[in-house]
């Protein structure tokens, strides 16, 4: 499982681009050379996601790129037309990066797959936000078992951590 010193392990996200092609998007082009926040959300629209958390995110993306950050990027098991969707949805142009893992594969090799088929939803990514610098992961914060709500990875937690 990830952790604290780790480096993310290569392998790649979609992205839906604005012409309505895909792009393959390596994690190194992410990651290297540059400090960024990374967050990962069990599905996108989701109650919890789409109204609690990631939207503190677009709100203070401004204030958390203030303090060095140079990307914030978050990634869930969905599809890429459905992580531009919900990106769209949510005022995010510009502000954070929506990334598919839409085979789970990049939160097998974190280590953080978790199996949500118990509520319909398959293999998703456990809810986590991390700052990762040059493909270092600096700090790595999860939210406590049976926790109700955004308590340790909201914006509140990185902002201390940068």
């Amino acid at each position: 499982m990830l952790k604290v010193g780790d480096r993310l392990p290569e392998g790649a996200f979609r992205v839906k681009q604005d012409d309505g092609s895909v792009k393959i998007v390596p994690v190194s082009e992410i990651f290297a050379g540059q400090k960024v926040v990374l967050i990962g959300v069990p599905g996108a629209f989701t109650s919890t996601c789409h109204v609690a958390h990631i939207p503190q995110f677009i709100t203070g993306a401004r204030e958390i790129k203030a303090k060095g950050v140079d990307r914030i990027v978050v990634m869930a098991v969905n599809d890429h037309h459905v992580m531009k969707m919900w990106g769209e949805s949510l005022g995010g142009k510009d502000k954070v990066e929506f990334v598919s893992d839409g085979n789970a594969d990049y939160a097998k090799m974190l280590g953080l797959a978790t199996d949500m088929s118990g509520s319909g939803m398959g293999i998703r990514v456990k809810r986590f936000s991390a700052v990762v610098e040059d493909g270092i992961v600096k700090s790595l914060n999860f939210e406590p078992e049976g926790g109700k709500g955004i308590q340790a990875t909201g914006t509140a937690t990185i902002l201390a951590q940068i």
